[in-house]
């Protein structure tokens, strides 16, 4: 039995469970909100970061990256094409390098800090870091998105998909922190054509139904994010 911490418009949750749903991988989802630090949670993971992953008779497994690499070394042998690591080193380290890029990068510079200043804001006390959104941080964050989906864009130029030929965990890693920004109705779709074709077909495929049918009490979606022809 799986049991995934998370917060709904965590990008990192969302990376973890959209790997679930193209593995075909049923889990639990228990909502944490982490600025608490509850006791509970903290003996978790010391960290006190979300995602974290609990399999029964084994340590937690903290974090979307290293989730996201045991669930490729526990599942069992399967076709190549099915697969969201490929085999080949080459090919690994270019999904990695990429799937790093949005998880590290694009969240510290754009995902984090609107998801913080829109959203957790919202719920936090004042001595957790909660009052008004830093309107400074978000224009940053806005800015920098654009750049990120430049880059994006000029990948599936040339691509299939962001790494290659194939479907992997790259592609689900920028279409969770983008799927976190689409919801909030921050993505300048307009600008790159490319990416939003890239972005609407991963949008298609059957593991993103759980994310696109979700809704926050009080933040409504923007209304194309469940829009499959935005």
């Amino acid at each position: 039995m799986y049991t995934l911490f998370h917060q709904p418009l965590c990008p990192l949750s969302r990376y973890v469970r959209l790997i679930f749903g193209e593995y075909g991988i049923e889990a639990r989802l228990a909502e944490e909100r982490f600025w608490e630090r509850r006791d509970e949670f903290l003996l978790i993971n010391p960290a006190g970061e979300i995602p974290v992953l609990l399999v029964e008779g084994l340590p937690p497994v903290p974090g979307a990256s290293i989730i996201a690499e045991y669930l490729d070394e526990t599942r069992p042998p399967m076709n190549d094409e099915d697969r969201l690591l490929p085999h080949d080193p080459a090919g690994r380290v270019e999904v990695r390098r990429l799937a790093n890029w949005f998880n590290e990068k694009f969240h510290a510079e754009v995902s984090g800090p609107l998801v913080t200043e829109r959203v957790y804001k919202r719920y936090m006390t004042k001595e957790q870091g909660g009052g008004p959104p830093d309107t400074d941080a978000m224009r940053a964050a806005r800015n920098n998105i654009r750049y990120h989906l430049a880059y994006l864009g000029w990948l599936v130029r040339t691509r299939d998909w962001l790494a290659g030929e194939r479907l992997s965990l790259a592609d689900l890693a920028a279409a969770a922190h983008l799927s976190t920004m689409d919801y909030l109705g921050e993505v300048p779709w307009h600008e790159d054509e490319y990416a939003k074709n890239w972005y609407a077909r991963v949008k298609s495929r059957p593991s993103f139904r759980p994310l696109l049918a979700e809704a926050l009490a009080g933040i409504p979606a923007a209304p194309s994010y469940a829009d499959l022809d935005f």
